[in-house]
């Protein structure tokens, strides 16, 4: 019998790449462009999730795109840091 639930690596496996970047994009520019406090805010849900993401598929990667994840991430908690001051 074989188990219904994939877990979550399949899950983010299945979805569109195009349809992610899309999604992070505008998250980020409702970030940029909210006021204060929420953008921050938003900017660093955004970054727990990217960190959150990073941890699943951290063994799988090449050290090149680990770097660049880490960079991405750190302008993203730069960002949301500023917003908040």
């Amino acid at each position: 019998m074989q188990p219904t639930h994939r877990g979550v690596p399949a899950r983010l496996a299945r979805i569109n790449p195009t349809a992610a970047f899309l999604a992070a994009l505008a998250l980020v520019l409702v970030g940029l462009l909210a006021p204060g406090i929420i953008g921050g805010g938003i900017l660093l849900v955004l970054a727990a999730a990217l960190v959150a993401l990073m941890a699943l598929t951290w063994p799988v990667q090449p050290p090149a795109t680990r770097v660049l994840r880490l960079a991405v991430i750190a302008l993203v908690l730069a960002a949301a840091f500023l917003k908040i001051l």
